[in-house]
């Protein structure tokens, strides 16, 4: 077998680590492998995030329990109402990014597409940002749906996919989690994830959105320490890593028919919901823009879910496309 088959073998070595410890030389033999060249998988899983020991009797084992994700489980923990409103739901192992791979295909006649990734290769959040993607640790997935109405029709559809999110994490795990608006998801203030919604017209007139979530569930240090700015994991909040898969499930649970009552509702019920998580409600924020910067205190949604800002020259409603908003004790 040749490293060019690397994409292929990787799930199976990995697959093999989760149930057992795996004897190097008879693991290699049974995959007609050198021993040399299953030392360079190891080597690039561990790149990618997953830490693997070697001990003395010549054997590999996984530091840490570790669940691959699965869609067979992940949609046995789903109600039927939840399952109805699938189109799909799938897992694959590696991707450049989940959004990507949903937006190069026909939009769904009907209810979601979900995309599960173990790893994206350029994952990325607002404004283009890189957002680091270990392997089999954290959470990449993306939901599809076409709506009822136009592309203005989806204005603050970020803000009700954060909103499912972050009740969904604070019913499956007790967590105070919040959100700083636009689209990141907040734990003590520091980010656990972060939203990205695109899409465009379909030829029928109607909207197809493609809704990405990232969240870090048990980030590994060698991808840590690359992190830009603060941030935290589920399995540093909790003392242990949740599983992942009862976890898309219970976000599952939530997103779907958020999406649905926002097609048909828009908004506006919304509001008051966001209002018991936002995590900057009368703070002072250093509003940022192409203009300049200046301070400001939140005074909380708009009705077309642009943020609404006291500044010293009045009040301003803000737009995701126009500013970027940081936490400030000024």
């Amino acid at each position: 077998m040749s490293d060019s088959s690397a994409d292929n073998f990787h799930p199976i070595l990995l697959q093999a680590l989760q149930r057992a410890s795996v004897d190097a030389a008879k693991f290699a033999a049974s995959h007609a492998l050198s021993q040399d060249a299953l030392a360079r998988h190891i080597a690039a899983l561990r790149q990618s995030g997953i830490e693997i020991i070697e001990t003395e009797a010549g054997e590999y084992a996984l530091a840490q329990p570790l669940e691959l994700l699965d869609a067979g489980a992940i949609c046995a923990q789903l109600s039927a109402a939840a399952q109805a409103g699938l189109e799909s739901l799938q897992v694959i192992w590696q991707t450049a990014s989940t959004n990507d791979t949903l937006l190069a295909q026909p939009a769904p006649a009907q209810g979601v597409r979900v995309l599960l990734a173990e790893q994206q290769t350029a994952g990325r959040g607002r404004r283009g940002r890189h957002w680091a993607s270990p392997l089999a640790a954290n959470l990449y997935l993306s939901l599809d749906r076409r709506f009822s109405a136009g592309l203005a029709h989806l204005s603050g559809l970020s803000l009700v996919a954060g909103i499912a999110v972050a009740e969904a994490l604070r019913q499956y795990t007790g967590l105070d989690i919040r959100l700083k608006w636009p689209n990141d998801v907040w734990l003590h203030e520091r980010k656990l994830g972060g939203l990205l919604v695109e899409g465009g017209t379909e030829p029928d007139g109607k909207a197809r959105a493609v809704i990405g979530l990232g969240l870090n569930v048990h980030m590994p240090p060698a991808f840590a320490q690359h992190i830009d700015q603060a941030w935290v994991d589920l399995s540093g909040a909790l003392g242990q890593a949740p599983s992942r898969n009862a976890l898309l499930a219970s976000l599952l649970e939530h997103l779907l028919p958020a999406l649905e009552a926002f097609d048909a509702q828009g908004l506006s019920p919304f509001l008051s919901r966001w209002q018991a998580l936002d995590a900057l409600a009368g703070r002072c924020v250093k509003v940022k823009t192409a203009a300049g910067d200046f301070y400001a205190q939140v005074l909380g949604l708009a009705e077309n879910g642009g943020l609404r800002v006291l500044a010293e020259n009045g009040e301003h409603i803000l737009h995701s496309a126009e500013v970027s908003v940081r936490a400030s004790n000024a």
